[in-house]
């Protein structure tokens, strides 16, 4: 499963302290079932004109540091490390997250089988087809109760899901859900918030206090 984390600062911060501890942990988590983070990674950033701007990448997050610096003093920050489902789903810059619609930026990971949906979906893995999701629902309501509610339609609408993990970010607002049927200690998602930075992330980062997210419902730091 994917690991991602998104990030806001009360400052322009240099971003590479940051990102080599959440590579190092991605180089070294292992999925329930064995899998790495390493089929490419994502970030977006949004610097003083408060526009979004990308890199991604298909070599793994640890392997890939020259392109970090194009990352530069930054407020806002969402990365994610993927691992694609399937195998013919690599190597591919356009599934890579996050993925962006006006301020908003979305990461998810997660595991859900046997979705039915009552009309097709724009989209060719899951990902894109949460987000598509997500984005008809944020027409109307806010990132809270839209996250609330594509939980809904998902639990209504699956066979089963060991996992969903959902993050947003503009430039003033972190808004999370996480919800896991079993192996807690890699599923569940992370929160920290002082006068520095308020995180969420798939796993604490050194340096500060993170507090596991409560499941089952959104969260907004």
């Amino acid at each position: 499963m994917c690991r991602f984390l998104i990030a806001r600062f009360p400052e322009p911060t240099d971003p590479r302290a940051i990102l080599e501890d959440f590579a190092r942990l991605c180089r070294e988590s292992r999925s329930p079932d064995g899998d790495r983070q390493s089929d490419g990674w994502g970030a977006a950033w949004r610097g003083g004109g408060g526009f979004w701007t990308t890199v991604k990448s298909i070599h793994p997050i640890w392997t890939d540091r020259e392109s970090w610096g194009a990352i530069p003093p930054m407020r806002v920050l969402a990365v994610h490390a993927r691992s694609a489902s399937f195998p013919q789903h690599r190597e591919n810059l356009a599934f890579n997250q996050p993925y962006l619609r006006g301020d908003l930026a979305f990461v998810f990971n997660g595991l859900i089988r046997g979705v039915s949906l009552p009309r097709a979906i724009p989209g060719r893995i899951g990902a894109q087809k949460l987000w598509h999701l997500l984005r008809g629902l944020l027409r109307d309501q806010t990132p809270e109760d839209a996250l609330t509610r594509l939980n809904d339609l998902l639990q209504r609408r699956s066979r089963e899901i060991p996992a969903l993990n959902l993050g947003l970010c503009d430039g003033d607002r972190l808004v999370a859900f996480s919800r896991f049927a079993r192996y807690p200690e890699y599923y569940r998602l992370y929160a920290a918030s002082d006068a520095d930075a308020a995180i969420v992330a798939s796993q604490p980062l050194p340096g500060f206090r993170f507090r596991s997210i409560p499941p089952n419902r959104p969260i907004t730091i």
